[in-house]
């Protein structure tokens, strides 16, 4: 009998991890019980979203990992190729594996026992961890995952938790009263001008600021405007512009400013959940709605009916502004005030005949993290 948690934590910190993202499972609420006095957390409400806050992160010279259930593997299988991969943006993810051994639950059971096989099939670098003596894999894996920079797996057996002396007592609890009051009465203006337009209209505030754009058309445009290399420029992971940003402005102390869109936003609201909670005061998202997604042909979004600064406002943000006009746009930005921000900004449907970007991706990344990490 050994105190398996306390091994793994342990091995986390000697391994330079500083910032652990999590999500639950029963199996490891002993070890998540253990994150916060030993790491920096951050409580997650979807993977794929901790995976964008990671790698934001990981470029800002961060060490972060993720603690998750393995059936998240599932809903990140798509990020960690188009992103983590693409990009050779390093994360070490400890998986509670689900679904093969003494499972319970028959939901867990289709998926757990194929993870080796799915991972293998994505070339996703893997490890299986099943008794103590094994435990001194993972330092090696995480070792092995920064040093490659790609992600790594370190798939956590049920055997493990059988053999644990740790009992970590989680007490219940009585929510507090929450009060809100939020007066609705909002007019979303008319769009006058495109993206590019807005674009152009604030380079003499990017200039020189950490600048995230997101993926397709948008990247384009930014590269196109006002190319520099503190711009990260996306090509994939549609949803996880904001929650790079976030990572890179709590990893960074200069400001940060995301280029989103209304498509991205409603794929990804979970965002701004975690940008509400966390409260990077240095980050600045810039919401341009068209209702439509623009870069795939104009196929229109929900947004047309709705109100995305009152979403933001809903999910905690308090510092919110719109713009409908470039020069409204650099007001909203020079008006500044406490973040995180958010700038509603209505825009045409109509893109720019702007060519691709000359850069691979991990050209892009190469020359952000020399730009912003020097």
């Amino acid at each position: 009998m050994a105190n398996v948690e306390q091994e793994v934590i342990d091995i986390m910190k000697s391994s330079g991890i500083d910032t652990v993202l999590t999500l639950p499972c029963d199996k490891i609420k002993n070890l998540l019980a253990m994150v916060p006095s030993n790491f920096k957390e951050i409580p997650l409400t979807r993977e794929e979203n901790g995976i964008g806050i990671a790698a934001g992160l990981s470029m800002a010279g961060k060490r972060p990992a993720l603690i998750i259930q393995s059936t998240g593997i599932g809903n990140s299988l798509n990020v960690l190729s188009s992103l983590n991969r693409t990009y050779e943006i390093p994360l070490p993810i400890l998986a509670s594996w689900r679904g093969y051994y003494k499972e319970a639950i028959y939901a867990q059971t289709a998926f757990g026992k194929c993870l080796p096989a799915i991972l293998e099939a994505s070339d996703i670098q893997h490890i299986e961890i099943g008794a103590m003596g094994e435990l001194d894999l993972i330092k090696k894996a995480i070792i092995a995952s920064f040093k490659s920079n790609l992600p790594t797996v370190i798939l956590l057996s049920p055997r493990l938790w059988e053999i644990s002396t740790e009992r970590h007592w989680n007490p219940d609890f009585t929510p507090r009263e929450r009060r809100f009051d939020m007066e609705c009465h909002t007019v979303v203006p008319k769009a006058t001008h495109t993206r590019y337009d807005m674009i152009k209209g604030i380079t003499s505030y990017l200039s020189g600021k950490v600048v995230v754009s997101n993926i397709g058309i948008p990247s384009k445009e930014l590269y196109a405007a006002h190319d520099q290399d503190t711009n990260f420029y996306m090509t994939g992971s549609l949803g996880l512009v904001s929650a790079i940003g976030q990572g890179l402005a709590m990893g960074l102390s200069r400001e940060v400013i995301t280029l989103d869109g209304d498509g991205s936003i409603l794929m990804n609201p979970n965002v701004l959940a975690s940008v509400a909670q966390e409260k990077p005061e240095n980050l600045t998202i810039i919401c341009f709605d068209n209702s439509a997604h623009g870069s795939t042909g104009n196929q229109k979004t929900y947004s047309e009916s709705m109100d995305l600064e009152l979403l933001a406002k809903a999910f905690g943000i308090e510092n919110t502004a719109k713009a409908s006009t470039p020069g409204e746009l650099l007001e909203a930005l020079e008006k500044r005030g406490k973040g995180p921000r958010f700038i509603h900004a209505i825009i045409e449907a109509k893109n720019a005949d702007v060519p691709n970007i000359p850069l691979t991706p991990v050209e892009i990344k190469e020359r952000f993290m020399g730009a912003v990490t020097r």
